[in-house]
């Protein structure tokens, strides 16, 4: 018996040991899988189950097929969401991302010095908690005492709603972005400026190209694949506004601020509607899967020799 155990002992150490090299590197990545599968993989496969069914809570649900998705084309306070955060967006790519793009020209330009301290102060507000960032902008756009308004004063301009007019309130959150935002995008641009060779500009003022024609001729085309990725990101990052516009007008005036996530926070867990809360987060999966596709596209038409 005791020999029979011992030549079983062998094996399995003999096994191991001829098979350890390939089986390690598993054993080391397998927390990761594990943990991914768990709170990763599951709740989104059952988030995508549940869109498929009818019913509120822990309560019994029953299958609705595409109910959930139809439904939605027929939900106002769910269009006006996708328009609100589709203005945000706009607002993202239009403004912001040129405007980082200007900044991150101006630090790169040969006229700058202690461009490190310009990058560390332009990236701060990114790592600023959105609670505190909600915190100091409700100070700066409160209409009666608000810092923006008090300097619109100094110009006879009377006070904005900024928080408060349904007309106004999403360009108030356009301009917590760039102020959130401004820095990450600006640090995108100068990765991008920096890995482009000093040559092309050389042999371009050899040609007598301007400054101008070679931003136009030379940067901007070289700077196409960063162009793509600053405009999935902004495009990606405006339809998963959430925190700003719960906390500083829990989607009012009059639904003007509802974003897609607030939205998808109040089917989900205010009135409990986990699957058409699930509809409305893959409509916008497939959405932002479409735009994405489209802008590869767009920017891959052509290529950058």
């Amino acid at each position: 018996m005791a020999v029979a155990a011992q030549g079983a002992i062998s094996r399995t150490s003999s096994w191991w040991w001829n098979h350890h090299r390939k089986i390690a590197p598993y054993l080391f990545i397998a927390p990761f899988f594990i943990l991914f599968a768990i709170f990763g993989l599951y709740p989104i496969v059952y988030s995508l189950w549940l869109s498929f069914f009818k019913g509120y809570g822990f309560d019994e649900k029953t299958f609705f097929g595409l109910g959930n998705y139809i439904h939605l084309f027929e939900d106002q306070r769910y269009l006006m969401a996708v328009g609100n955060t589709t203005k945000f967006a706009l607002g993202s790519i239009f403004i912001l991302s040129p405007l980082a793009l200007l900044v991150a020209l101006g630090i790169n330009s040969a006229f700058v010095r202690w461009k490190g301290l310009y990058k560390t102060g332009y990236f701060f507000p990114v790592i600023t908690s959105a609670v505190i960032i909600v915190v100091i902008f409700s100070r700066v756009l409160d209409k009666d005492y608000g810092l923006l308004n008090n300097f619109l004063a100094w110009f006879k301009i009377a006070p904005v709603g900024w928080l408060t007019d349904q007309n106004v309130v999403m360009l108030s959150f356009i301009l917590i972005a760039i102020w959130t935002y401004l820095g990450i995008n600006t640090l995108y641009w100068l990765a991008g400026l920096n890995s482009i060779n000093k040559e092309w500009y050389e042999a371009a003022a050899v040609d007598g190209a301007g400054r101008w024609q070679s931003f136009w001729n030379i940067t901007l085309p070289l700077l196409r694949p960063v162009m793509l990725f600053v405009v999935i990101q902004a495009i990606i990052g405006s339809y998963n506004l959430f925190a700003e516009p719960l906390l500083l007008t829990a989607g009012g005036p009059s639904d003007a601020s509802l974003t897609v996530s607030l939205y998808i926070y109040t089917q989900g867990f205010q009135f409990f509607n986990v699957g058409y809360a699930s509809a409305i987060a893959y409509s916008m999966t497939i959405f932002l899967l479409i735009l994405s596709l489209a802008n590869i596209k767009l920017f891959g038409l052509r290529g950058v020799e």
